[in-house]
């Protein structure tokens, strides 16, 4: 999917502006509560707004996953089974004081998107649908339908070239979008920011990229902030540009049925038989603002931007139904209907385009209810004939007990690109008998289309030298000449998005500050697209209007509230001073090995602590049966059970997994922690030699796919067995909740089903599961160590996909060593034992490999890590801890046929207050 990064200036001005009301925080007399009424959802993530107060004041990092759902399309009755287009998105932002006036700031963003889209818009006329197989226990059966990019049978056309219903010949204006599913696909952004602050001006720096399958951009920007008049006046500007590659792999189903002659030169070939668009486009941006705070309680903030884009705008996987009509059928003066013949073209948009935007926000505090009401319009115009108009209020509303609600609303009109057109008419033939300059048919080799003969008058075949040929040995056919371009118009899209619509929003945010610093953050915000809901109506694009809504939570930490230099967070770390480093055990709590868990615990009731693990493994090179590599032969022969042949095997597969960590010591010998976990995998497939040949129906797997985000959640009770002078034992006893999916299935493709994603893919264990450990930790001046033993125990039979995963076993043992005060070295032995997978899919699994079977799961391995830890002893970054840890796969048993092991990378962030 081709999705434009957000760009390198959002945000920039919403920064400012609460720079400069913190800076006359004296003015609002109001108190802290009347500022942050004042200053509160500057920030605006998707579909929920973040308290600017908490983060614009201080150091502050922030965590949030949204959910992304939208309904199903309107096909007018046609059965429609494919699930609507659903995205969970990860976003991880932080902002650190490098020195009383230089910070550093970051924002990380990943989603995972998958469901069905819209790829062309067609008459609803042009019958019949497209028939949708699925495979189940009792056969293959019709599960549901969209409409054809091209209908075999056309669309018949009055004289007026209206659609007509084919069953009474009634005229049918309505049109219908024909929808295409997608498997999973994730897309990683990330940019990074430097600023420096003077007395009376600010300026930055910034750079990033956004990465995925078919989408790279890469971006930078500069900008900077001037006060004047007593810092209660601000001019803020900013410049930005942005570079992208294209790759996109045309869909494979849509692909035989798109006419792609506008662009042959971009696209190419691969081996596998995708078909490759490539191409590039670049943007330009400039902004200039003004921030004017008017009195104590209210400001104002305006601003301008022009962006400038040029080179591939299209999205290459829109195309546009194109309805050719024979000229002479139309002109025959007859009155009877005619037939037009429904082709599909890939959309052609301007290769520049030049956008002009103005918009502006009042914020005004309400004294009466200590409240704020912030009111936004934006104005935007460009050089494609689309004028937006967008009207946004909110009211932000402290309630007692640390809570503040935002309701808000959203309105949004534009009018309709130039050359946006539901479909295309055009009066000529999509393609024609090609004649001689003696009006003869040519015909052509089918195989080599250079070699050309002609019909006589008594239609024989004869060559170039007139002399008549066999047809019987040759393979012939009638040389055609394609449709002219030229009567096209230059530019042409039916992407509902360049449609003249309105549409209408609103939300709210309820968020909890639960300790000092601490902010947890919720949201949901319903959205619906209505093309009567238009300024000055006139939208006509009904049949495309849709509706979704986002859900979100978010966790904010500002850690200058919870603890800077001199407080007690910053006391309790940075306590380990020489004199009294080789007796602090302090220190040797926090210096396990990043890669492990449930090895620390909090020791003073009320202690909190926040973490984040991340957490890389890859798998690749040749496949094992137990320790020994296997040639392809055998794989395909026993790799697949007794009964099938393997078609495919694992190339490489990677795992990325993002976890949060929250724990919470309610005594001194309790700790309660809860870890909920996203991840992502991906993984590459490759034939196999000697494979069976592929059968008609065969899914068609080109290059690798994609899964995530939510994974299973973890629930952990730590408990302090035993402590004496240098000494501790503690067990823990933790559920895993089900809360990653467990059911997901291919996208369809050439109508044929994909089955079940592989079991090694799906994103967690679908049953509610038993997660025990023992930790004993120990330390005497600058060496510690410890060991632990953990387990999984699946406690239900199978989840409801019809499988349970195997149960686990792992036991470890770590040696550190402080390096310096703050500097610890650690090495450790893990060995791993886990069962195979019991049962099996309870849906259709297409079998193609050895990751389609449950006996090649499991195994037993041993590993040894290296990581270091760092534990910020002082300074502003005091009371963090920082953890990287490799682990290094030393030998491999696995059961059945399974994928090499590479490594596992495992870095962890921790701050305890």
């Amino acid at each position: 999917m081709v999705i434009k990064p957000s760009g390198p200036n959002n945000g920039s001005y919403h920064k400012n502006t609460s720079n400069v009301i913190k800076k006359t925080a004296g003015v609002a007399a109001g108190g802290s509560k009347t500022l942050q009424a004042l200053t509160s959802a500057a920030v605006v993530l998707p579909g929920l707004l973040l308290s600017s107060a908490q983060a614009a004041e201080g150091d502050h990092i922030n965590f949030q996953y949204s959910r992304y759902q939208e309904g199903k399309r309107n096909l007018f009755g046609i059965p429609n089974s494919l699930d609507p287009i659903r995205a969970d998105v990860l976003h991880g932002s932080g902002v650190f004081s490098l020195t009383d006036r230089a910070k550093f700031s970051f924002n990380y963003t990943q989603d995972i998107w998958a469901g069905a889209t819209p790829i062309v818009t067609s008459p609803l006329a042009a019958d019949p649908y497209n028939r949708i197989l699925e495979n189940t226990p009792d056969g293959v059966t019709v599960t549901g339908a969209s409409p054809l990019i091209n209908p075999s049978r056309g669309v018949l056309l009055d004289r007026n070239l209206t659609p007509l219903h084919r069953t009474d010949g009634s005229q049918d204006t309505r049109n219908v979008l024909v929808l295409a599913s997608a498997s999973p696909e994730v897309r990683n952004q990330a940019n990074f920011r430097l600023g420096y602050e003077w007395d009376e001006a600010e300026i930055n720096a910034g750079a990033g990229f956004s990465l995925e399958n078919d989408y790279r951009s890469s971006f930078g920007n500069l900008g900077g902030r001037m006060d004047f008049n007593q810092k209660l006046t601000s001019v803020k500007f900013s410049a930005g540009y942005t570079s992208s590659n294209i790759s996109a792999i045309l869909d494979h189903d849509a692909a035989p049925y798109l006419t792609k002659t506008a662009f042959s030169d971009q696209i190419k070939r691969r081996s596998d038989g995708a078909e490759i668009l490539r191409d590039e486009r670049r943007d330009w941006s400039f902004n200039l603002g003004l921030t004017q705070i008017l009195t104590k309680y209210a400001l104002i903030d305006a601003n301008f931007g022009y962006t400038f884009s040029s080179g591939y705008l299209e999205n290459p996987y829109k195309a546009v139904t194109a309805i050719f009509v024979d000229p002479d059928e139309l002109n025959n003066g007859l009155s009877t209907p005619i037939l037009g013949d429904v082709r599909a073209l890939l959309e052609q948009r301007p290769n520049q385009r030049h956008q002009w935007a103005f918009n502006a926000k009042y914020i005004q505090h309400i004294s009466p209810f200590d409240a704020a009401l912030h009111l936004n319009y934006k104005f935007t115009v460009d050089d494609w004939g689309i004028h937006t108009n967008t009207f946004g209020a909110s009211w932000i509303q402290p309630l007692p007990g640390g809570w503040t609600l935002t309701p808000r609303i959203r309105y949004y009109s534009q009018d309709s690109a130039s050359f946006y057109q539901p479909f295309l008419i055009s009066e000529q033939n999509f393609s024609s008998q090609a004649f001689d300059s003696q009006g003869r048919e040519i015909w052509v080799d089918a195989l080599n289309p250079d070699i050309e003969y002609v019909r006589d008058g008594n239609f024989n075949l004869i060559d170039g030298t007139g002399n008549p040929v066999d047809e019987s040995i040759l393979n012939v056919q009638p040389k055609t000449i394609p449709f002219d371009a030229e009567k096209l118009p230059n530019n042409f899209s039916s992407d509902h998005r360049l449609a003249g619509f309105g549409a209408l929003s609103g939300g709210a945010t309820l968020s909890k500050e639960f300790a000092r610093g601490v902010t947890l953050q919720a949201g949901f915000e319903y959205y619906t697209r209505d093309s009567s809901f238009k300024l000055g109506g006139g939208g006509g694009s009904g049949f495309a209007d849709f509706d979704y809504y986002v859900a979100n939570a978010a966790l904010s930490i500002n850690m200058e509230a919870m603890g800077g230099p001199g407080s007690g967070a910053h006391a309790h770390h940075s306590g380990h001073d020489k004199s009294n480093h080789k007796s602090s055990t302090h220190t040797h709590r926090h210096q396990q090995p990043a890669g492990l868990m449930f090895a620390h615990m909090l020791d003073n009731a009320g202690d909190f602590m926040v973490g984040y693990r991340f957490m890389y493994s890859r798998m690749g090179g040749s496949l094992l049966h137990g320790s020994h590599t296997v040639d392809d032969q055998t794989i395909v022969n026993q790799g697949c059970g007794n009964e099938d042949l393997c078609a495919f095997a694992p190339a490489e597969m990677s795992m990325r997994m993002h976890m949060l960590n929250l724990m919470y010591a309610p005594t001194g010998w309790l700790n309660v922690m809860i870890m909920p976990r996203f991840m992502d995998m991906e993984m590459d497939l490759r034939e196999l030699d000697g494979r069976p040949p592929p059968t008609p129906d065969e899914h068609q797997h080109f290059g690798g796919h994609t899964t995530g985000v939510i994974g299973d959640t973890l629930m952990v009770s730590l408990i302090k067995l035993y402590e004496t002078s240098g000494h501790r034992f503690h067990a823990g006893l933790g559920i895993s909740a089900p809360s990653g999916k467990t059911n997901l299935k291919f996208r369809r493709t050439f109508r044929t089903d994909g089955g079940a994603v592989h079991y090694g893919m799906q994103l967690g264990s679908g049953t509610w599961d038993f997660v025990p450990s023992l930790t004993y930790t120990g330390e005497y001046h600058r060496w510690s160590w410890g060991t632990q033993v953990s387990g999984i125990k699946r406690m239900e039979s199978r989840n409801k996909s019809g499988y349970r995963l195997g149960d686990l076993f792992q036991a470890t043992t770590w040696l550190g060593y402080d390096l310096t005060r703050w500097l610890t070295a650690n090495i450790r032995g893990v060995y791993t034992l886990q069962d195979r997978i019991h049962g099996e899919f309870n849906q259709f699994n297409a079998g193609i490999g050895p990751m389609d079977f449950p006996s090649n799961y499991g195994g037993q391995f041993w590993n040894i890590g290296f990581g270091v830890n760092a534990a910020i002893p002082s300074g502003r970054f005091a009371g963090n801890h920082f953890g990287f840890e490799w682990l290094q796969p030393v030998h491999t048993d696995v059961n059945g046929y399974q994928l090499d092991r590479k490594g596992a990378l495992t870095a962890s962030w921790s701050y305890q207050f």
